[in-house]
């Protein structure tokens, strides 16, 4: 099985991931999205595909979230400033042929391995 993953090594949510990841036998990518940031059009895909909003997908306890006001933005406000400040950008994100899951809680991954 291969598995792609939206990680960000200072998160011990995402290490965890990727180690669960490792121990079910996946073939990892691991993309560094603070590093390699995501297009729009790619986040608003894994979104759609995990059956999740934009809204969802907010890491909503960022400063930077409540210093843009995200609050009571729109999904395309918010998607754009996520394209433009990666760190918004809730994780570890992760996909397999069965899906994308965002990894809140770690378990939500094993759904679609």
């Amino acid at each position: 099985m291969n598995a792609t993953i939206w990680h960000n090594p200072k998160c011990s949510t995402s290490r965890k991931t990727l180690d669960l990841l490792k121990e079910a036998g996946a073939a990892v990518t691991v993309i560094e999205y603070l590093k390699t940031p995501l297009a729009r059009a790619e986040l608003k895909r894994l979104y759609d595909r995990a059956g999740m909003t934009v809204r969802e997908g907010l890491r909503t306890k960022e400063p930077l979230a409540k210093g843009l006001g995200l609050a009571g933005a729109d999904d395309a406000t918010i998607l754009d400033a996520m394209i433009a400040n990666p760190i918004l950008i809730e994780r570890p994100l992760v996909e397999t042929d069965k899906g994308v899951r965002l990894a809140r809680p770690i378990e939500r991954v094993r759904e679609i391995l």
